[in-house]
């Protein structure tokens, strides 16, 4: 009772601090970004890593509205916050400059005159947000008044906004602040749409009249998930700051810090809880900070300030693409499965970094693929190293959550894969008590296949359970009470009439165990009397099969 709420799905600042939400202060953010001096500045981090709200807070406190009670409003979300106690040399320019703030969030649409209609409707949504201005332009209004309203040509919109820092500085004069927030979600949207090229063409516009020589800008500060290279969109822009996961200056500013878990955890009593939300939720290393996904932090204290038993969930699975993981698993050859086997496992993986990528790169080769894992959160740096002019770095998963994505979208991979499958010989094997070709075609399968449980026994027994599980006119059973134990599966026809299988599986831990393997599982089946209890309900065609594994190694031997 009497604790502030979490801001769940809020990103305007005033709303957060005016609606006396839980605020982690990140205003010292302003302060750096002021010491740095950069003209256009561009912050890559993954989805969810509180990009929007940092925007948001450095509009509100720069911008000068043109309204001196709004001004001092905006002023005020700032009592109490860390920039306040900066000084002067930080706070002379507050609520001191025009500011134009852009986002492109809402352009991710199935084609490019969609895309691109949403991006003049924000800019003229933009523009709305000037409209007092209007009146002050003289020859200018007509082209501003074209834009706001949405009936600018093509060539109206690919300058706007340069022009709209033009006309700010016209009216305030003083330089214009240009934010722009996900910038590269229209990129991303258009590679799988298939229009990247018209897409890349129209932010490309965009980006070099606002940003490139426009005399009209004091400083810009962009922001998205993935660094595309200067070629690709920043042509020409040599001013261009860029801060990745992979920087020291800005690390602490995108995400949570330990401090920062801990006093929250503080707060909402919830101190017992700290070890499990490191496990699921921390392991990033942006810069030299440690860092904790906040989306996921502050979703899941949410959920234990009303439920002191919730359990962690994977959050941020449930907000992130994960098309680049699933393309990953479906197009990994044998080498890059045993990578994502190494990866669940806890080890990590060095590849070659670098940064300057276009999403036409990211399937051109396997570091491509990689590379975009890394910088947009499914891998964090483990440790870095120079070889002559390239960098080398070593990738882990960061931690639980991630990792659940890894797996479920394995397993999902690995169910469609199993019934596109043609698995009628295998069938055919385990009705003919054919050993060979069952020990044959049950290793071919376990090579195409990504293990994510060390090579245990539940590994296999899942493995097994998803080739059987459509195995015509039988039901499958899994570790279900039998005789005096729980043999691993149980097939059974529906009619006693029929036929049961009965199998036992066994790991081994050298290549030459295999057979004693399969002897040991027969003997189970033997001791628990497996066979007898099928007796007992009717059936009489009853086969047994002990199946031996040696990581993607398989021996099958059938009991008498």
């Amino acid at each position: 009772m009497g604790k502030k709420n979490l801001p769940i799905g809020y990103d305007n600042f005033r709303e957060v601090i005016e609606g006396g939400f839980y605020y982690v202060d990140k205003t010292l953010f302003i302060k750096t970004l002021l010491d740095r001096k950069g003209k256009a500045n561009l912050f890559t981090r993954p989805r969810r890593f509180g990009k929007s709200l940092n925007l948001s807070m450095l509009r509100y406190f720069f911008e000068d509205t043109g309204n001196e009670e709004t001004n001092k409003r905006n002023r005020n979300l700032f009592s109490g916050l860390k920039i306040m106690e900066e000084g002067e040399a930080y706070l002379s320019g507050m609520t001191g400059y025009p500011v134009i703030s852009l986002t492109l969030k809402s352009a991710k649409q199935p084609d490019f005159h969609l895309a691109a209609v949403s991006i003049k409707r924000q800019i003229a949504n933009e523009y709305r947000r000037h409209e007092e201005i209007a009146a002050k332009l003289g020859s200018r209004k007509e082209r501003f008044m074209k834009i706001m309203l949405e009936q600018g040509d093509e060539g109206d919109y690919i300058d706007s906004l340069a022009f709209l820092s033009q006309c700010l500085e016209a009216v305030y004069k003083k330089r214009c602040i240009i934010l722009i927030d996900e910038y590269d979600v229209p990129l991303e949207n258009a590679w799988f749409g298939g229009f990247y090229g018209e897409m890349s063409s129209l932010i490309r516009s965009l980006f070099e009249s606002a940003l490139k020589t426009n005399e009209c800008l004091e400083f810009a500060v962009i922001t998205g998930c993935l660094r595309i290279s200067r070629e690709s969109i920043f042509t020409g822009l040599n001013s261009l700051e860029i801060s990745s996961v992979l920087d020291v200056d800005y690390g602490e500013y995108f995400g949570f810090l330990q401090m920062e878990v801990d006093e929250m955890l503080e707060y909402y009593g919830l101190g017992a809880k700290g070890e499990l939300i490191r496990e699921w939720y921390d392991g990033y290393c942006f810069g030299k900070s440690e860092i904790y996904n906040p989306w996921s932090v502050a979703k899941y204290v949410k959920e234990l300030s009303s439920n002191e038993d919730g359990l962690p969930a994977p959050f941020w699975a449930n907000t992130s693409s994960n098309s680049i993981v699933r393309t990953l698993v479906e197009q990994a050859d044998s080498t890059e499965k045993e990578e994502i086997e190494d990866l669940i496992a806890g080890k990590g993986i060095e590849k070659p970094i670098h940064e300057d990528i276009t999403y036409e790169d990211i399937f051109r080769s396997e570091d491509n693929l990689w590379n975009f894992l890394f910088f947009t959160g499914y891998l964090r740096l483990d440790s870095k190293r120079l070889e002559g002019d390239t960098r080398y770095i070593t990738m882990k998963i960061p931690n639980t959550e991630v990792r659940y994505i890894y797996k479920n979208t394995i397993r999902e991979w690995f169910g469609i894969k199993v019934r596109q499958k043609d698995l009628s010989v295998l069938y055919q094997a385990i009705e003919q008590s054919d050993t060979d070709r069952m020990s044959r075609e049950l290793s071919l399968n376990l090579q195409e296949t990504i293990s994510f449980y060390d090579y245990a026994e539940s590994f296999y027994h899942g493995f097994l359970a998803g080739l059987l599980k459509n195995m015509k006119n039988y039901r499958i059973l899994s570790n279900r009470e039998l005789g005096d134990g729980r043999p691993d599966l149980i097939l059974r026809t529906p009619s006693v009439r029929g036929r049961a299988i009965i199998i036992e599986i066994k790991v081994v831990d050298k290549l030459p165990d295999l057979e004693a393997g399969c002897e040991i599982a027969l003997h189970q089946i033997k001791d628990k009397q497996y066979e007898a209890a099928l007796k007992a309900e009717g059936y009489e065609t009853i086969m047994k099969y002990g199946i031996s594994f040696y990581k993607k190694e398989c021996l099958v031997k059938a009991g008498i």
